[in-house]
């Protein structure tokens, strides 16, 4: 073989000239402009590229009207997330939230009790000794759940007190209604009358306290599901316009998809996700998968996106540069 040859293996060429644009990141040199910085990452490539796509199809949504669903996991609120999806709420900015048991239980401590930082590499049974829970570098002191046993029960007490079967949603609102925090999503949910949907009320501590006063002292009371799903559907069957804002995955994020289906799908969707699409699980699921069943509409226009990225780093610049600005 010649050495034209292996050059030509080596270093091929190319005839074809891209009309793309150029990648180029943003230029530091000059005064700091954040969003001029935040557009830059059209350019910058990788996951900066992908949430450049999320805030132009998050202001898509607004423009266009959509009824924005803002589905969340529980180690959202665990986080300093709390204050950004407050502010959504607080600005009347989404319309539905549909979350986990573990992000009420954690929004009603913060309102009395910080989550305080902690670190990754601690000694767990030192920690169990000492009374202190660990969510990633989070820790959270056993004593915010005793005083989260004492402020339920006295809420379920009013709660059940006329009707002794309830809906998740009749839970959070009605809660929210008793908190007095301007950083609780409860509570702003509540405010702007934002349905705050809790398929898996059940699934943390407020399970927990719900089964102690069942046990203790009323039998009757209970918790219905199927009332919220009929009203989260008609959400979407009542939209002109859906979009949805998913920030993990789980039971929020696929009951947002799937009570979209029964409107043909939904019109936009952006998933912040580290889930790994390789396992077929939902969670790891990129929005093109929901395509296939329906969830999502397929659209010539780019209607869809993920980032993959940890939430902490991505949602509040998706917030500022889709909201705030």
């Amino acid at each position: 073989m010649s050495d034209d040859d292996t050059h030509e293996n080596v270093v091929p060429g190319s005839d074809e000239e891209l009309d793309t644009a150029d990648v180029r990141g943003y230029d530091f040199r000059g005064d700091f402009d954040f969003f001029e910085m935040l557009d830059s990452y059209a350019t910058t490539g990788f996951q900066a590229t992908h949430l450049a796509e999320a805030v132009d199809i998050t202001k898509q949504m607004r423009e266009d009207d959509a009824k924005i669903y803002l589905t969340l996991t529980s180690n959202i609120v665990s986080s300093g997330l709390r204050e950004v999806v407050a502010y959504l709420l607080r600005e009347d900015l989404v319309d539905v939230v549909i979350t986990t048991s573990g992000s009420i239980t954690e929004d009603v401590i913060k309102t009395a009790k910080p989550f305080k930082m902690g670190e990754w590499d601690a000694d767990e049974a030192e920690l169990r000794e000492r009374g202190i829970n660990r969510l990633g570098n989070i820790f959270v002191p056993s004593d915010r759940y005793v005083w989260l046993e004492e402020y339920l029960n006295d809420f379920f007490e009013d709660f059940f007190a006329e009707e002794k079967v309830r809906t998740p949603t009749d839970f959070a609102h009605e809660l929210g209604e008793t908190l007095d925090d301007e950083d609780s999503i409860l509570k702003n949910a509540a405010d702007n009358d934002i349905p705050v949907f809790c398929p898996a009320l059940t699934d943390a501590e407020v399970g927990n306290f719900l089964y102690y006063y069942r046990q203790g002292y009323d039998s009757e009371v209970g918790i219905e599901i199927l009332d919220d799903y009929d009203s989260l559907i008609e959400e979407g069957l009542l939209a002109d316009t859906t979009g949805l804002i998913s920030v993990g995955a789980g039971v929020p994020k696929h009951h947002a998809i799937m009570t979209n289906l029964f409107r043909g799908g939904a019109d936009y969707a952006v998933y912040i996700s580290t889930g790994m699409e390789g396992d077929g699980s939902l969670s790891g699921a990129p929005p093109e998968e929901a395509v296939s069943w329906g969830k999502i509409k397929d659209d010539e226009e780019t209607n869809h996106t993920q980032i993959e990225a940890e939430a902490t780093l991505v949602l509040p610049l998706l917030v500022a540069g889709a909201f705030a600005e």
